[in-house]
């Protein structure tokens, strides 16, 4: 049985509904999917009627934008229970500060020549979360820059006027509306926070001392090696290991769904922690 626990639809910023996304996840022979759209659950639903359909399995996901100190860290949310007041209430708290951010930055490309860029941004996203992919390529529309490359470049990326930080909830308590929804808290891709040895320790052991349950160990291809290494850390500090491509859209060869190096032989599988996954599942073999 083929998984892959991490993976983004248009209802965030990925580029394809739920329902393709689930398609494309089946002509990849996957088996088992988690679908983890930033801060949303919004495309669940759906996903998981396409899963049925398909004779899949889909586990609920999520994935919570954090900070540890002043560094911004993602953390996963697996079989969570979407009903779970404490979610609901924090995926509504995320949506305001995402709504926050995005009125901040379009209230400064407006002053350098955008027209109503928040409004048509809105329409543009259609009903999915607004992002800076948006605002990109309706500078593009407006003739500011000639590509949406050049948009980050000039005024999205960092350090340019549209880069807002954002001061999103400690890691701690992300974790505990993870836990209180009956999910699993998974660190998403550590090795991608180019932290030091002794940071991602720190870290690692601050996620497991909050109650987080497992780390990513792989996300996308990766260079040989890393996943083992990262597994023996998850070990050390008693969490499970959790795979996934952080698939985005069509023709990103390092994020593509399921194509990524099997689960390492010294991992302990985050779905060892479901009865009903446990013992059938194997990673990407």
């Amino acid at each position: 049985m083929k998984i892959d626990l991490h993976m983004h639809s248009n209802c965030s910023d990925g580029e394809l509904t739920p329902e393709a996304l689930v398609a494309r996840a089946k002509e990849a022979g996957l088996d088992a999917i988690a679908l983890t759209d930033h801060d949303t659950i919004a495309g669940l639903a759906r996903a998981r009627c396409a899963a049925e359909h398909e004779g899949m399995t889909l586990i609920n996901g999520i994935e919570f934008s954090t900070r540890w100190g002043k560094i911004g860290v993602h953390v996963v949310g697996l079989g969570l229970n979407a009903d779970s007041a404490e979610l609901q209430q924090a995926i509504a708290a995320q949506q305001q500060a995402r709504i926050d951010r995005n009125l901040t930055i379009a209230g400064k490309l407006e002053k350098l020549g955008a027209r109503n860029i928040y409004q048509r941004a809105t329409e543009l996203a259609g009903g999915s979360q607004i992002g800076r992919p948006h605002f990109a390529q309706l500078l593009v529309e407006d003739g500011l820059v000639k590509t949406v490359a050049s948009a980050f470049k000039k005024y999205l990326g960092a350090g340019k006027v549209g880069d807002i930080k954002q001061q999103w909830p400690p890691l701690d308590e992300i974790v505990a509306t993870i836990l209180a929804a009956g999910g699993v808290a998974v660190l998403a891709h550590p090795a991608k926070y180019r932290l030091t040895r002794t940071k991602l320790r720190a870290l690692t052991a601050g996620f497991a001392e909050a109650g987080g349950g497992a780390i990513e160990v792989i996300s996308g291809y990766q260079p040989s090696g890393l996943a083992k290494d990262l597994a023996a850390m998850a070990n050390e500090f008693g969490l499970a290991s959790s795979c996934g491509s952080d698939f985005h859209r069509p023709g990103g060869i390092w994020q593509e769904l399921g194509r990524f190096e099997p689960m390492p032989p010294n991992a302990r599988p985050v779905w060892s922690l479901w009865p009903e996954l446990a013992g059938t599942v194997e990673a990407n073999k």
